[in-house]
């Protein structure tokens, strides 16, 4: 079974249409209120793994390009991201 989708907007708490700022203080505050070190036991556990979707969803919708391949193509956003034509082993190709 594979991961299921996650809305990063959701994640963030933030909508479709929030701005740089918006999502940069909505990613700051979640990132505050779930670093693993502020938790223990098996708090700290549940706090890892929203950390890391706090981060994943931020590292997304902070960078220009990755937010609108996100925004066109919702949970196939990274299809085709380490796909390699057959026969091409060992060659390295640059995107322009």
């Amino acid at each position: 079974m594979g991961v299921s989708f996650q809305d990063y907007y959701e994640i963030l708490g933030v909508s479709r249409n929030a701005s740089d700022k918006e999502i940069k203080a909505a990613y700051r505050k979640l990132a505050r209120k779930w670093h693993p070190d502020l938790h223990t036991g098996k708090d700290k556990e549940i706090a890892e793994e929203k950390f890391k979707l706090i981060n994943e969803a931020y590292e997304v919708l902070s960078d220009k390009e990755k937010r609108e391949k996100y925004d066109r193509l919702g949970a196939n956003w990274r299809a085709g991201d380490d796909f390699e034509p057959p026969g091409t082993e060992g060659f390295h190709f640059r995107p322009y």
